[in-house]
């Protein structure tokens, strides 16, 4: 079980690494290129070497990276849809390039298209995307929280979504679990009854099997308020009691879990990191 957060690439890719370690992480993540549009930044020899030797050098054996925010497969405009699927696959191939262990991205919103096409819409991009890859870089959908009409808020819309994908290329898709995003679109995670069932429903609807990492953020938002709020740690609607009932669960022992919670100071972030590592220690047994 290891915990990081989600960490800056300022003046440089290689730098994500250092930004880690300095609060604290034992894995991070990171955004490869701007979150809201823009040329990535490219990743030459150099680059990767001073990337790969500084997550060496500070014990890092799996990071992550996150999709941009204006990812959509379910855009009616072509041009934003085939941007999508372009970048997606571009952040697969450069996270190889970085030895990273896993890509996640949301899906986008369905807001101009009828909820009987969203499946399939999603999935056609999603194929393009994965045709052909090969990389060690596993692609993973993350759960949302479903404000609006935003796809992959419910486990078996990401169930249908990842057979239907399946069905077409020979690749295995991998699931990012929020913790923040879950509970706002429905999941109870706030005790252990809870978090067992949840995790159930998991199972049965998706795999346990395709659980590669979790989010961990409390929620600013209560039980299916869908709306995307996070929280720190205790501060939220998950509460702390939720926090030890998920980390102590037999699922969770190697499992990665990434901070996304507020960050006002460098303090703020590192209290969180803190906070679950004293639960490991002290609740895990």
């Amino acid at each position: 079980m290891k915990f990081g957060a989600h960490v800056s690439i300022a003046g440089g890719i290689f730098n994500a690494p250092l930004n880690a370690a300095k609060i604290g992480c034992e894995t991070f993540q990171f955004f490869s290129r701007s979150p809201r549009g823009g040329a990535a930044p490219a990743i030459n020899k150099e680059i990767k070497e001073k990337f790969i030797n500084n997550c060496q050098e500070h014990g890092f054996s799996s990071y992550y990276i996150h999709t941009p925010y204006y990812i959509n497969f379910a855009s009616t405009n072509n041009r934003i849809r085939k941007g999508s699927i372009e970048i997606v696959r571009q952040e697969l191939e450069r996270g190889d390039q970085l030895a990273v262990t896993a890509t996640m991205t949301h899906l986008g919103s369905a807001k101009d298209i009828d909820d009987s096409e969203i499946v399939q819409k999603v999935a056609e991009g999603l194929i393009q995307v994965l045709k052909g890859y090969n990389g060690k870089n596993q692609f993973l959908i993350e759960i949302a929280a479903g404000a609006g009409k935003i796809i992959g808020s419910t486990f078996e819309e990401i169930a249908a979504i990842i057979k239907t994908v399946e069905k077409k290329v020979k690749y295995k898709i991998g699931v990012c679990f929020d913790t923040a995003h879950a509970f706002a679109s429905g999941y109870d995670l706030r005790d252990q009854k809870s978090v067992n069932e949840t995790l159930r429903q998991f199972a049965q609807s998706i795999g346990r099997d395709r659980l590669v990492v979790v989010h961990i953020n409390d929620s600013l938002v209560s039980l299916g308020e869908r709306k995307d709020r996070h929280a720190n740690i205790g501060k939220g609607k998950i509460g702390i009691n939720g926090f030890k009932s998920l980390l102590c669960h037999k699922w969770m022992r190697d499992m990665d879990f990434v901070l996304e919670t507020p960050w006002e100071t460098e303090s703020t972030i590192k209290k969180d990191l803190n906070t679950l590592k004293r639960i490991r220690a002290n609740q895990c047994k």
